[in-house]
């Protein structure tokens, strides 16, 4: 069964708290979190605090994405919090075995993210170290933009390499997931899809129904 991850970058944040009741009562268990430095992206989003936050009010998994330089700065921060997963950026790891061994060292589940350009290729000889990878099918950095087909591509790159060297990764995907295309996504082989305006713009419950019905 594929699931769902809302984005909460897409929720109101005068209102977070209603919105993730409102997400855990419609059968949600899992957040995705963007964690953005203005830096390894062009914008800034929320950090710890948000998370912090979170974790005293509800019981709910995880799922943190950082898009930051130099993100072996903060893994035992979000160790702390109680994230489940913890996924960082090929492009922005010097030494990305290290940091996946660290990640896992703190307790939390390790992925890895890969921009639209980069190959899968990349993740060759660590693949079996992997709980997780995610596929951005938008350049990250910004909501609400353009799903590109061309990754599609590549999920199924990753799913025949995950399946050649038997390792428990599972795929994730991130990028203008919508009700219109998940099906699609699915069928590439993804595990979890992320959605945050394609969710959270318009009626949520709306939306999840019409989600889970093309799944």
């Amino acid at each position: 069964m594929v699931r769902i991850a809302p984005s909460v970058l897409s929720c109101d944040f005068l209102n977070l708290e209603d919105d993730i009741n409102m997400m855990k009562n419609a059968g949600i268990d899992i957040l995705h979190m963007d964690i953005m430095d203005g830096l390894f992206v062009p914008n800034i989003s929320y950090g710890p605090m948000i998370l912090e936050a979170i974790r005293r009010k509800f019981d709910i998994d995880m799922d943190v994405h950082l898009m930051i330089k130099d993100p072996n700065r903060y893994f035992e921060i979000y160790s702390k919090i109680g994230v489940s997963y913890l996924t960082i950026h090929e492009e922005a790891s010097l030494h990305l075995e290290r940091d996946i061994s660290r990640i896992k060292e703190l307790g939390m589940k390790a992925g890895v993210a890969l921009n639209p350009a980069t190959s899968p290729e990349n993740l060759k000889y660590i693949i079996k170290e992997l709980d997780l990878v995610l596929v951005m099918s938008v350049n990250p950095g910004f909501g609400g933009q353009k799903f590109l087909e061309s990754q599609l591509d590549k999920v199924r790159d990753i799913r025949d390499m995950i399946d050649k060297t038997n390792s428990n990764a599972i795929i994730e995907i991130d990028g203008g997931i919508t009700a219109d295309n998940v099906k699609l996504v699915a069928g590439a082989g993804v595990d979890m899809v992320v959605s945050g305006s394609g969710l959270l713009k318009g009626n949520f419950e709306e939306n999840l129904s019409k989600m889970r019905n093309m799944l």
